[in-house]
């Protein structure tokens, strides 16, 4: 992958029912759409190689969801439900029908993925097939927490403290603070990253006290309004209608200590295909082509 830095893709600024939402976009004209949503600490950037690798059969939206990258860092409210699931799954189903995709795939890593799953249940009429990465579904993974959960993903349960201490302690040293991150579940260290203009992204974006406060947010909301949300879902007997593809790290949390294909079997009407990668948790960025070839082939047909 030598081509310079994602060729091919205009990056634009949308401002949509007042939620400025920055997003790349490229590939090929008239092809059908896809969606690729990043997680926690990233933006949109985290996708170059897959983006650039499936261009030529795709049209690709890349936003960067609230509170992180360039879009909107608006302040938490009280309840956190601007920072919910189900608003951010409103800005990207906002972009998507901005740009005239009336249905479209979606595939989201980490935060991304409880995105997308959120944009499924939502907006299951607009989704054709989702792909989630390295996640189980947040509600199972809450409701299991024991003592292991709760020292490796310990993140969950250290950003949800009340504003503004978890801000204050990561503002100290936010580089430090996402180099920690990234090469904690990663390959090696952030320094062993193949995409230095990616990293260099990460840390312009992360430097700014409000994206470190919507990525706080964006957890708060999780512990809250977002499972309020998920258990009425499940009580309500609604499921992700569309087919599903499940991909996980053999050397993540998630591989673990929980079954991700099970998990997403029992919260999904369609048909879930899934399969363990050789990676950790950036598995889009640690096997840039094996992604790009699962995600090829699994979006290739699109209802």
């Amino acid at each position: 992958m030598d081509k310079p830095w994602f060729d091919g893709f205009e990056a634009r600024d949308f401002d949509l029912d007042g939620a400025r939402v920055h997003a790349r976009i490229g590939g090929r004209e008239g092809a059908p759409a896809l969606l690729l949503l990043h997680g926690f600490p990233q933006t949109h950037a985290m996708w170059r190689r897959v983006a650039q690798t499936l261009a030529p059969s795709f049209r690709l939206v890349l936003p960067d969801l609230r509170g992180y990258g360039d879009s909107a860092k608006p302040a938490g409210a009280p309840d956190h439900a601007n920072y919910s699931k189900r608003a951010m799954a409103q800005d990207v189903a906002n972009l998507m029908r901005e740009l005239g995709h009336a249905r479209y795939g979606v595939c989201g890593h980490d935060r991304g993925g409880r995105v997308a799953h959120r944009l499924a249940l939502d907006h299951a009429a607009a989704v054709t097939k989702l792909a989630v990465i390295d996640i189980a579904p947040t509600l199972d993974m809450y409701e299991a927490t024991d003592i292991r959960f709760a020292s490796l993903y310990y993140h969950w349960f250290f950003l949800i403290q009340p504003a503004p201490h978890p801000e204050r302690m990561i503002g100290a040293d936010p580089v430090a603070y996402l180099h920690w991150k990234l090469g904690r579940w990663g390959a090696g260290d952030a320094s062993n990253y193949r995409e230095p203009e990616a990293l260099a992204a990460f840390e312009r974006c992360f430097s700014d006290p409000a994206a470190i406060h919507g990525a706080c947010e964006d957890y708060r909301a999780s512990f809250g309004i977002d499972l309020q949300h998920d258990r009425e879902s499940r009580a309500a007997g609604q499921k992700i209608a569309c087919e599903m593809l499940v991909l996980w790290g053999k050397r993540g949390v998630v591989n673990q200590l929980f079954d991700p294909p099970a998990l997403w079997r029992a919260q999904c009407a369609g048909r879930v295909s899934g399969e363990v990668m050789d990676a950790g948790h950036y598995i889009p960025e640690e096997l840039p082509e094996a992604t790009a070839q699962h995600l090829g082939k699994f979006f290739a047909q699109m209802p």
